[in-house]
């Protein structure tokens, strides 16, 4: 059941990326020149677009850059300037002046003709493209200008003299650019035994220009003491997945084996207690084995990195939230969700019929199969977000915590059949569960739509109109908590009893909690479910870290112009653990002010689905690969050069690529952060100064 599900599920990704790709220029390129010998590189914008100014500042968008790459005949005079209209604004998100053209813009480059017979000039035009609500990647746009492209009156222009070198004359030229792909110098150092590039990018960089700092220095990590995930991580998982398993035993679809459980161990057992003690502890273990091998196959068959990628995929987050709601609106009432009653029929009278051991397992496998409705969405939520750490010890270790929590109380049931004489019987009290559930898958489910909409850069669901829904949903789960509130399947409810109250209370106070959120606040409780602070609108708090550059090569490059050591920071936008830090570690004010002062922050989101402007192939572990997006491009440069592919994932290196000291993982020790950074900051001291 489980495979065939998630079989769907990519199936269903597959497709539906095929069938809705779609590509928008809204920017298009036109390049002549004039009798003036006037090179014009003129961009016709479509309406509501807006094409960004040249030499922007650093930290905002791309910039509009012209590269010549090829001058023959010709010299280029002095540097490229614009005569047309301008827009200047402010921008909240990059908190920078930003200016940008609307309509057209043309940018014009003066040249000399020396010899109109070899005239020839090539480049090429990177640009960014914008309207109110996405943005394109950034793209380049090559030119070629031959003698057939003068006007009549410079074709026949004869040599005077040797023209100055095309590197001399680039020097004057503007070419302000943002790299966005891994260049050939860099590729090519990437690869040590496990990793080798196997294509040519164009821009490439000389090595007595920029350093290499693409090459790999897991040796130097390791020689640090550098470790993989820490140990305060593991145990998060176990509780992470132990709290999952105590909440499916409270479930709708968990509760009915309750009864099913006492009746097959009073037939099994009677009165013998060492009996009922063994089987007992054989249902838990199978409970246990089954969970285990089915996360763990699931996990294997389709890869902990698959999974990490999955769970920033569109089609798989919106599928995750429709479902949530679907279940949601069924435990309201609308209607039953029920798995195929042959399935469960046929499993039950298998464990009726066999003994032993096999009856048992087969018990287990019903409990497993019945409660897969209710838990299915749990574990599916679990094997994500464990996925992140990399390895498979993170989704086997999540899994035995969930496993664990939910086999200990159907242990006791199989121990003690007496315990269901004092249950409570199935009616109103369960739909009321039922309906609580349903408040509470709707405010997880918009934690789904939240990734997609971050990594896709949709900005449907900033975090005050998050914040805004969650508010809503648990004011009205605490107003049907004190029964103002009624559904057609609840029984009447003559009172309020004690547990209802307090549980209103609850609802209505984290509702309270989540109100000054609106206007910035923090709220630490919650970071790891809200979307972060940059995607607020109108934010009165001003104690974030917000990283400097999210580009590694422009980041490398500002650090080394002002000399100064580069943290790194790998990340994603459904990274759970990393928001955790960034809102109870970063908002220190001590380490705040240390990232601000003392480095050059760089955040690399590895899951950041904006298409690369060329496809970049590999080969890594003797298979080829593509790199389609920026987000694999980072997730790439994890693995290549540092060994890991965790998040949070943090390292601190001087401006020419080398680490300092030890990596850093999640850990919300604030002083071991502190300790951290100023050991690299004391290290950074000790190097000599260029």
């Amino acid at each position: 059941m489980k495979f065939r599900y998630l079989s769907c599920i990519l199936l269903l990704f597959y497709f539906c990326q095929a069938s809705f790709s779609q590509i928008v220029e809204p920017i298009k390129w036109e390049f002549s020149i004039n009798e003036k010998s006037e090179i014009l590189l003129q961009a016709s914008i479509d309406r509501g677009w807006h094409l960004y100014d040249m030499n922007l500042p650093e930290g905002g968008p791309v910039s509009t850059a012209f590269d010549f790459n090829t001058v023959e005949g010709a010299e280029l005079v002095g540097k490229i300037f614009t005569t047309s209209k301008i827009t200047t604004l402010y921008d909240k998100m990059f908190s920078l002046e930003l200016r940008w053209f609307e309509k057209s813009a043309t940018f014009i480059q003066q040249i000399k003709i020396t010899d109109s017979e070899k005239f020839k000039i090539t480049g090429e035009v990177t640009f960014m493209g914008c309207n109110n609500t996405m943005c394109l990647p950034p793209t380049s746009e090559p030119f070629e200008l031959n003698k057939k492209d003068l006007p009549e009156s410079l074709q026949n222009i004869k040599p005077a003299g040797k023209s100055a070198s095309v590197e001399e004359k680039k020097e004057d030229a503007v070419t302000t650019k943002n790299p966005t792909n891994i260049t050939t110098a860099n590729e090519n150092s990437i690869v040590k035994d496990t990793v080798k590039p196997i294509i040519e990018q164009q821009n490439t960089v000389s090595e007595a220009t920029q350093p290499d700092w693409w090459r790999p220095v897991i040796k130097e990590l390791q020689d640090f003491g550098s470790k993989g995930t820490s140990a305060d991580s593991w145990w998060l998982i176990l509780l992470y997945g132990f709290l999952g398993g105590l909440i499916a035993t409270i479930t709708p679809c968990v509760w009915p084996m309750i009864p099913m459980t006492v009746s097959f161990f009073l037939k099994r057992s009677k009165s013998n207690h060492k009996k009922a003690i063994s089987d007992a502890f054989t249902y838990a273990l199978s409970i246990i084995i089954i969970y285990l091998v089915s996360g763990l196959l699931i996990t294997i068959i389709f890869g902990a990195s698959a999974l990490n990628e999955l769970s920033t995929s569109a089609i798989f987050n919106l599928l995750f939230f429709g479902l949530l709601v679907l279940f949601a609106i069924s435990f309201f009432g609308a209607f039953e969700l029920t798995l195929p009653s042959s399935w469960t029929t046929k499993l039950d009278r298998k464990a009726d019929s066999t003994t032993g051991l096999l009856s048992i397992f087969f018990m287990a496998f019903t409990l497993v199969l019945v409660s897969f409705s209710c838990t299915g969405l749990i574990i599916g939520n679990l094997l994500v977000q464990t996925a992140l750490q990399g390895n498979i010890m993170g989704p086997a270790i999540g899994m035995f915590g969930f496993a664990l929590a939910l086999s200990i109380p159907f242990a006791l049931f199989a121990i003690f059949p007496s315990i269901m004489h004092n249950m409570p019987k199935s009616g109103g009290w369960l739909n009321s569960v039922k309906v609580v559930l349903g408040f509470l898958e709707i405010a997880l489910a918009l934690k789904f739509l939240s990734i997609a909409d971050l990594a896709y850069g949709w900005r449907i669901l900033d975090r005050e109109v998050f914040l805004s829904l969650w508010i809503i949903i648990f004011i009205l789960l605490g107003i049907y908590l004190i029964g103002k509130i009624k559904f057609k399947h609840d029984s009447d409810l003559d009172y309020v009893s004690v547990p209802r109250i307090f549980m209103a209370i609850i609802s209505f106070s984290f509702a309270v909690y989540m109100i000054p959120g609106l206007w910035g606040a923090p709220l630490k409780a919650i970071s790891a479910f809200s979307p972060p602070l940059y995607t607020q609108d109108f934010n009165l708090y001003h104690g974030e870290v917000r990283p400097q550059f999210l580009d590694f090569e422009e980041g490398m490059q500002y650090a080394k112009e002002h000399n100064k050591p580069v943290l790194i920071d790998f990340t994603g936008y459904g990274c759970v653990n990393c928001r955790e830090m960034e809102a109870t570690v970063w908002s220190d004010p001590r380490v705040k002010q240390i990232i601000d002062n003392d480095f050059v922050l760089i955040s690399l989101y590895v899951d950041d689905k904006t298409p690369l402007p060329q496809t970049i192939q590999i080969e890594e572990f003797g298979k080829k690969r593509n790199l389609k997006t920026i987000g694999d491009k980072w997730s790439y440069l994890q693995r290549s050069k540092f060994g890991a592919n965790a998040q949070p994932f943090y390292v601190i290196l001087d401006n020419e690529g080398m680490p300092i000291g030890p990596s850093h993982a999640y850990n919300r020790d604030i002083e071991k952060y502190i300790s951290f950074l100023n050991q690299g900051v004391k290290r950074i001291q000790k190097q000599p100064h260029p």
